[in-house]
């Protein structure tokens, strides 16, 4: 008797979420296959997702005593099989649609791929964990959670490209355009950009400071020193090598042909007169820099409130001075032909700024401070000194026209040197003296440079600081003038002269072990720094 005729073919609708395919010709001709089979028999159906994106076919079951496929179906299954595969393959790429050779691929693969050696068809058991681990069919159950594991389709962004490249400039993908590769990455050629201009990088070469990129032009610029006179690139010497020379404080660069061109430096802070800034001549040789000019004294009744806050501070470090000693602002010459007339004390060389007189002599000294004309100064005024001894000095000469913290400093030593003639210190060497002379410059400087700075740590009767912060001048020091007080600093603590260098370190470490007091005892009794 023959089989009763298979009912027709219905669309279930799940009730749980379904994973769904899209349809391509190999899935159409799939789809007949199946269901050209539904007359072989009745009972429980499959759901197979082969069908239109909203309904799922129902593929016929089979009996378990039912004959196996014949060696064309089985034929027919396994190409199947094969073209789902690389399909499958194709789709990890990104989807597209399904080329015209897709069924010569999967041919290809059906000959090469190892295939499960499983039947197409479940075993005589109804035992899931039987079937097949890709099995064509589902298990004989409508339970969406036994639905077959089949990867669902992704969009094709998800899924990159073989061989896809990142700008390492944008980090946005390259696509088919064109590219650079460089640094082991790529670039959009708008991307390789120089990192000092930030424009793109054209040239077939470039320059590489690690991993960044620049133009040869712009990394001569970033690397290259320039001199900070003449604003020319560092040429290289004999050797091919950079050569230049740097400030030790400033840190100026400048060619080593600016030492002996007649480049004006300032006397003030040592630095190179720059071919873009003029410098301002003093009229004797000497040039100031528009910075220390800034702060410059330069005559003597303008510098008379700085000399007596300086005689208070050395009171306050019960160091008062008995006499009135005269202080005179001079010219270079002034001061040198003072010097050929001084029979005592030694001058810090190439250049003294200050002395300490105590002999008699005729000094002339600026009355008249001079104006600014153009590039130099116009309109002083001089005055003759006669000076006559009423004790051991004389008198104090400062050369006019420094800054007002390096005008101190130069005062504070040479009034050092009046205390020592004054309180009988006599037959000293040069390194003791002009040692202790620089420690009291010193401790001045630090005074005005350095905040709540106390004057003489080590001394428990010494004030704190002189009356002269808060009553020498106008208003707070600009950073300017802080910058060169630090520097007027720096000039003493490396000194490289015997008397002025390595006195003054003696002279202070020895202050600092044994306070000023107790260092100035010793000198009184030895002629020598205490050890």
């Amino acid at each position: 008797m023959a089989p009763p005729p298979p009912p027709p073919p219905t669309i279930n609708h799940l009730a749980q979420p379904c994973i769904y395919e899209r349809k391509s010709r190999f899935m159409k001709w799939l789809s007949k296959l199946f269901k050209g089979g539904s007359s072989r028999g009745g009972g429980a159906r499959y759901p197979q997702f082969l069908g239109d994106e909203n309904t799922v076919w129902c593929a016929p079951s089979r009996a378990v005593d039912d004959c196996p496929r014949t060696d064309k179906e089985k034929e027919e299954l396994d190409h199947a099989i094969a073209l789902s595969l690389a399909e499958d393959l194709r789709r990890q790429n990104g989807f597209r649609r399904r080329a015209d050779n897709d069924e010569d691929a999967a041919k290809a693969l059906q000959d090469n791929v190892n295939l499960p050696s499983c039947p197409p068809y479940a075993p005589a058991s109804h035992d899931s964990s039987n079937l097949p681990s890709y099995p064509p069919y589902a298990p004989a159950s409508h339970d969406s959670s036994n639905l077959p594991s089949y990867p669902p389709y992704v969009p094709a962004q998800h899924y990159p490209r073989v061989g896809y490249r990142l700008c390492g400039g944008c980090h946005r993908d390259i696509g088919y355009g064109n590219y650079l590769g460089c640094l082991g990455t790529f670039f959009h050629p708008e991307c390789f950009c120089c990192r000092a201009c930030g424009y793109p990088i054209t040239e077939h070469e470039f320059s590489l400071s690690g991993r960044d990129p620049y133009h040869k032009t712009c990394f001569k610029e970033f690397t290259h020193p320039k001199c900070e006179v003449c604003h020319q690139f560092i040429p290289t010497n004999g050797a091919g090598l950079i050569e230049y020379r740097c400030h030790p404080f400033w840190s100026q660069k400048y060619c080593p042909s600016h030492e002996h061109d007649n480049t004006a430096r300032c006397c003030s802070c040592e630095r190179l007169e720059s071919w873009k800034v003029r410098y301002i001549s003093l009229g004797d040789g000497r040039s100031l820099c528009l910075e220390c000019m800034e702060s410059s004294i330069m005559d003597t009744g303008d510098c008379q409130p700085l000399y007596h806050a300086i005689r208070d501070y050395y009171e306050g470090m019960n160091m008062k001075l008995d006499q009135q000693i005269p202080m005179l602002l001079v010219e270079r010459q002034a001061l040198n032909e003072a010097i050929v007339g001084e029979k005592n004390g030694n001058h810090h060389m190439p250049e003294t700024r200050g002395l300490c007189l105590s002999e008699e002599q005729t000094v002339t000294s600026i009355l008249k401070r001079p104006r600014l004309g153009g590039h130099k100064l116009v309109g002083m005024r001089t005055h003759p000194h006669k000076l006559t001894r009423r004790c051991e000095v004389t008198a104090i000469l400062v050369l006019y026209g420094l800054p007002r913290l390096l005008t101190g400093a130069i005062l504070a030593h040479e009034l050092m040197h009046g205390w020592l003639r004054l309180k009988g210190y006599r037959n000293l060497s040069p390194e003791v003296e002009e040692g202790i002379c620089q420690v009291l410059s010193y401790l001045w400087l630090e005074s005005e440079v350095v905040p709540g700075h106390r004057s003489t740590p080590s001394t428990s009767t010494a004030s704190s600081s002189s009356s002269y912060t808060s009553s020498s001048k106008k208003g707070g020091k600009s950073d300017v003038e802080k910058k060169l007080g630090e520097f007027f600093m720096h000039q003493i603590a490396h000194d490289a002269s015997p008397a002025y260098g390595k006195g003054f370190r003696d002279a202070n470490a020895a202050v600092n072990k044994y306070g000023l007091r107790c260092t100035l005892d010793h000198i009184r009794l030895t002629g020598n720094f205490p050890l």
